[in-house]
């Protein structure tokens, strides 16, 4: 999922490689003799907010199913256990997919409870075509330079303009890395997680995944269900929609999102002067997108660009007090400073991310079928842009690449599963990049499995952010194995209330488009964040559409 949806297509195919996917009904199938693996080697890389923090390369196979063949090289890092006994290593990841999870790790091991922390090695790191791992990716530098065409097609011409930029990209990554990108997919990624188990000298992996990362996790627990031991994951991919149809309905879900922000401006009106009626409110946001198309703020920030910049309030509502000064600024003092620092704190930091984009477009046109024909991406864009206005062709060129990507796409795993212990999925109802029906669904198909929803939650990524109720089920969890067991009456096993509404901020002091002081590091896409301590929301919002 992204922040942002986007756009591929590319002139001239590559040959597709072998990757190890799972028909439907198939169990397992029996790996390739690996190739030794050499002890990993700890070195201390030491942050001001991570100083116990060590990190480790990792060769391993390109292609898995040619152990012999050519090497890349993962960038791990570990917070090592502290306790007298060890519980094995924790692996995590913060989603994307292209989400670096190199300071996840200390993130992780610094939020969850310290008796829990300690008895784990928490690992993290980037994957495949990722951060510091070699090769990292970067398709087409400078593909979200602003002033971007306005994401809306006025017309044919607009609409080709669009095509033509996202076959761009695809081409671009198909003359950059043709011999790298049939192995740039989530199978491959598990399956070097399983490499990482062994590197680590370890029976089982226990695993904590957010948002892309539920899916990762999902995946590994289907090719490896012997090797799993404690798996929570948490706002969940629906492993029936990879990746189109995913797409589609997180459009409608974040204009629903979207809609909520705006029903708060207009009950802190007092605060913002926009008026009490949240559809009033909403109209003079559009009104603000068009005013920006005839002249961009700050000569950066046209309609795309504050699409990018509103979009990370779809997944956390902390940043809604920034974004409604911003856009309170721009309305009613005309002053379009506020808006172009918000841009510059949340919209660009999504926009430069060009590693993590060209990773995102490579794993989810190389995971699953995308229509190929553009007439179906216009026609289902504009039904679903009826309903849902705010980000859907936003989110349309962002994945369009992949109408044209030239390596052809796989079949995606059935993850159902009846042989792991019992995982944690952790949902909240009303999040908007991975909906609630995403975990119901996981929840069904992995037998076993508990399902803990955050009630009228809407913010993604929701455990290590606050809510101790949710914290609590997962603490438990890492440390027991326990989770929770409903009555039976519902599917769900535990509910927790959501956190409270954030509250405008006070004028004195305020910086509007400031990153507030708390947020940690720098999402799937985007901006610093405090929600989910930066380190998970910086991978969230980002790829994370």
């Amino acid at each position: 999922m992204t922040t942002r949806a986007g756009m591929l297509i590319a002139a001239g195919a590559l040959v597709a490689g072998t990757a190890t996917v799972l028909p439907a009904s198939a169990a397992p199938r029996a790996e390739p003799t690996p190739r030794p693996i050499a002890p990993l080697v700890w070195s201390g890389c030491a942050t001001s907010a991570y100083p116990k923090l060590q990190c480790a390369t990792l060769d391993v196979p390109l292609n898995h199913d040619d152990p012999a063949g050519r090497s890349i090289t993962l960038a791990l890092t570990r917070i090592p256990h502290t306790a007298a006994e060890s519980q094995g290593p924790l692996v995590v990841n913060p989603g994307g997919p292209g989400g670096s999870g190199r300071t996840m790790a200390g993130f992780v091991a610094a939020s969850l409870p310290a008796k829990v922390a300690a008895q784990y090695d928490v690992i993290g790191f980037d994957p495949r075509g990722v951060g510091r791992s070699e090769p990292a990716l970067d398709c087409r530098p400078g593909h979200f330079d602003p002033v971007r065409p306005d994401s809306l097609p006025s017309g044919a011409e607009a609409e080709q303009k669009g095509v033509e930029r996202a076959r761009a990209f695809a081409t671009a990554c198909g003359e950059k890395y043709a011999d790298v990108l049939p192995y740039i997919d989530t199978v491959s990624t598990a399956r070097d997680m399983d490499a990482i188990r062994a590197a680590l000298g370890a029976p089982q992996l226990n695993y904590l995944g957010y948002s892309y990362g539920t899916y990762l996790g999902a995946v590994y627990a289907r090719l490896y269900p012997e090797r799993v031991r404690r798996f929570a994951l948490d706002s969940v991919v629906n492993p029936q929609g990879v990746w189109y149809e995913d797409n589609l309905a997180q459009d409608v879900a974040f204009d629903t999102r979207h809609k909520d922000f705006m029903a708060w401006v207009a009950r802190q009106n007092t605060t913002y002067k926009l008026g009490t009626d949240p559809a009033a409110v909403e109209a003079a946001w559009y009104r603000m997108r068009d005013a920006l198309r005839e002249s961009p703020a700050g000569g950066k920030v046209g309609p795309g660009e504050l699409e990018d910049t509103y979009l990370p309030g779809g997944y956390y509502n902390g940043y809604w007090p920034r974004l409604a000064e911003a856009f309170s600024a721009y309305v009613n003092d005309k002053n379009a400073v506020p808006l172009t620092r918000a841009y510059e704190s949340y919209g660009a930091a999504d926009a430069a991310a060009d590693n993590g984009y060209s990773v995102y477009a490579s794993v989810q046109c190389r995971d699953a079928q995308w229509p190929r024909d553009w007439n179906t991406w216009r026609t289902d864009n504009w039904d679903v842009h009826a309903k849902a206005p705010f980000a859907t062709w936003n989110n349309a060129w962002y994945n369009a690449p992949c109408a044209f990507w030239p390596v052809d796409s796989l079949t995606p795993p059935d993850v159902s599963n009846d042989e792991v212990p019992a995982m944690l999925i952790l949902q909240a109802t009303d999040d908007a990049a991975t909906p609630y029906e995403g975990g119901l669904a996981l929840h069904r198909m992995v037998q076993g499995s508990s399902l803990v929803v955050e009630e009228g939650g809407g913010n993604h990524g929701v455990t290590l952010a606050g809510n101790d109720c949710l914290d609590q089920h997962l603490a438990t969890y890492l440390s027991t194995g326990t989770v929770p067991r409903g009555d039976g009456q519902s599917e769900v096993d535990a509910v927790c209330a959501a956190l409270p509404e954030p509250a405008p901020l006070k004028a004195a002091g305020s910086r509007s488009g400031a990153v507030p002081a708390s947020a940690a590091g720098g999402t799937a896409g985007g901006a610093t964040a405090a929600a989910t301590g930066g380190a998970v929301l910086h991978a969230l919002l980002g790829h994370e559409r």
